[in-house]
């Protein structure tokens, strides 16, 4: 059994984006070609963004640390760590509003 501490990796993760020049950094924790589902934590500095971007998916967004804005179509969602979103199936965007990191959940079968 694979046990992971997603603190130390937040933690590293942020570190990580605040000195990255795009504000932002990425590992996935759990999956890849061979899996049907994928897990990646994903940290952005205080003021970044991923983008707007095509959903993955079939997908969830958990926030494990600070405060995110994710915009999708005409609505707006705030999050802070704790909070879970099924994020829509249309165009959307993350932008942290602090410090942040998230877990990203993704359900690749069928992708």
């Amino acid at each position: 059994m694979e046990s992971t501490s997603l603190t130390q990796l937040v933690d590293t993760q942020l570190e990580t984006a605040r000195s990255a020049s795009a504000g932002r950094s990425a590992t996935t924790v759990h999956g890849g070609r061979e899996h049907d589902l994928r897990q990646t934590v994903i940290a952005l500095a205080a003021g970044n963004s991923l983008g707007e971007h095509e959903s993955p998916g079939e997908a969830t967004l958990q926030v494990l640390r600070g405060e995110v804005r994710l915009h999708a179509g005409g609505s707006t969602w705030e999050g802070v760590e704790g909070d879970y979103l099924l994020i829509p199936s249309e165009r959307h965007d993350l932008e942290a509003l602090t410090d942040a990191a998230v877990l990203l959940t993704v359900a690749t079968r069928g992708n």
